[in-house]
């Protein structure tokens, strides 16, 4: 039976509970690359982002990359956003990420280990 969240601590043990087991995951030795989709994210071009980022995975075959979507993070004038996790490092927040800084992303941050300093966002 699946427990209900009746509270904002109820939620808030739901979101630690998931963020963990992306951890764990990355932990494994997955990459994780999200990308935020909240209207503000949408109205910046997020959709293209996205699919860029799926694009260059599939063609890659980056099986060892997780690409998902997560809602507004707050950081609206910095959208497209996208986030990287992978097992070495801490998370990295790249702003205004069109598809062809997503696909560098991949290439340079993903593949070769090197973080782009230019479109990092500070949190």
């Amino acid at each position: 039976m699946k427990k209900k969240i009746r509270s904002l601590e109820d939620l808030n043990r739901f979101r630690e509970k998931a963020f963990e087991a992306k951890q764990r995951q990355t932990h494994l030795g997955n990459v994780q690359v999200i990308v935020s989709l909240g209207s503000c994210g949408i109205a910046a071009g997020a959709f293209d982002t996205l699919k860029a980022i799926q694009q260059q995975v599939d063609d890659d075959h980056l099986n060892e990359v997780i690409v998902s979507q997560t809602g507004c993070i707050g950081l609206c004038g910095h959208e497209p956003i996208v986030e990287v996790i992978t097992a070495d490092t801490s998370k990295v927040t790249y702003g205004h990420v069109t598809p062809e800084v997503a696909r560098r992303i991949l290439r340079e941050h993903v593949l070769g280990g090197k973080v782009l300093e230019a479109f990092v966002v500070e949190v």
